[in-house]
């Protein structure tokens, strides 16, 4: 029976991107591990339990905590011990410190495999980003086996410059049976359960709360949109640093009655089925799930300029891409689709034919290709 180590910087994310992985090493009889740093308490709920043992590592995304050398020191010993067949890490610094420690592991047999959800080197990204890690990137390439990217523009650049095995897959998978849609009966029924009436212009924005993903440009496009549709309203999901400067946005921009913070939430496929609208306003994406489910669900999207986003996204088709950070740009757009109906009903439609391409079945296919 093979035996298989997944790693990353926290559990929650083998949680969230991996068990469609496991599901198809788990088809093949292999035995699937886990080590990554439990944080699970903070996730509402979530659950890693596809796992076969799990180990607790104190990785850090941090590059200088000393928490890496702990993780670093727990990881080799696990690895030495485990005698892996196949070796897959994963987020940046859990990718590092796996490689690092897999190192006489590789030697004696075991593959390394490295998913990169998004390289923080891009097309517009910023010079120190590329000084600091490309080279960080080129040089760990050395000691992977299999390099796997979840972009276009990702795989262009590590076929031409990384000399290892690099594959491409559409993204980790998002489970078309979780994320669909339904008819106006079902939706209208479930906005009366949420508490929402039958007009009411929903919009949901879904992420972690980080500077990165620039939430406080899509509360100010709700400000311009209560014109419009005075009872409309922002739905926040996700949890996270930015919270507190969330909130004080809110207050500035007067629409504490048209934005709801949900948190961190297990059930986001109630609130994708009765939105209007689905907002992302990301400076950097590299495939973004909630797009993905956002389109499963025929909701049309209002997204920044990005290589995530304009990997899913055909402008004018399944939604609009806008310039970051340019809240009038994504108001005029959301505005444009919340008005119109047809045109809503049609990108709806458009954007699910293309999602389908990212599902739980299509992705385990290209994952079974690249394991056996």
């Amino acid at each position: 029976m093979k035996k298989v180590l997944l790693t990353a910087t926290v559990q929650s994310h083998i949680c969230q991107f991996h068990k469609p992985l496991a599901e198809v090493l788990h088809k093949h009889g292999c035995q699937v591990h886990v080590a990554a740093k439990d944080n699970l308490a903070e996730k509402n709920g979530l659950t890693l339990d596809f796992a076969d043992k799990v180990y607790n590592i104190p990785f850090s995304r941090s590059p200088k905590s000393p928490d890496n050398m702990t993780a670093y020191k727990q990881l080799k010993k696990i690895i030495d011990e485990g005698n892996y067949d196949i070796i897959h890490c994963n987020t940046p610094m859990g990718g590092i410190v796996t490689r690092l420690a897999a190192k006489k592991a590789r030697k004696n047999g075991t593959k390394v495999y490295y998913t990169a959800h998004g390289f923080h080197f891009y097309k517009g990204a910023s010079k120190k980003n590329w000084l600091v890690f490309y080279p960080i990137e080129k040089h760990f390439a050395k000691y992977t086996d299999k390099l796997i990217t979840i972009n276009r523009e990702d795989f262009k650049l590590a076929q031409e410059k990384f000399k290892t095995d690099v594959r491409y897959i559409h993204g980790v998978g998002v489970d078309e049976k979780r994320y669909y849609p339904v008819g106006e009966e079902e939706k209208q029924k479930i906005r009366s359960e949420l508490g929402f009436t039958p007009t009411q212009k929903i919009l949901i924005c879904i992420g972690e709360l980080l500077p990165n993903k620039s939430q406080k440009t899509a509360v100010r496009v709700v400000k311009m949109l209560k014109k419009d549709f005075p009872d409309c309203v922002l739905l926040l999901a996700g949890n996270g640093p930015e919270r507190e400067n969330l909130e004080n946005e809110i207050k500035e921009c007067g629409v504490e009655e048209n934005v709801k913070m949900l948190g961190y939430c297990t059930c986001l496929e109630k609130y994708q089925r009765i939105a209007d609208l689905s907002v992302s306003c990301s400076r950097r994406e590299g495939l973004p799930l909630n797009i993905v489910e956002a389109m499963l669900t025929e909701n049309p999207v209002v997204a920044s300029f990005n290589r995530g986003h304009c990997e899913l996204i055909e402008d004018g088709k399944s939604g609009y891409i806008v310039p970051f950070d340019d809240a009038s740009a994504m108001y005029k757009s959301a505005l444009d689709i919340l008005s119109n109906a047809d045109k809503s009903r049609n990108m709806g439609k458009y954007g699910r034919e293309i999602a389908l391409n990212y599902g739980f079945e299509s992705v385990k296919d290209e994952l079974e290709s690249i394991y056996f």
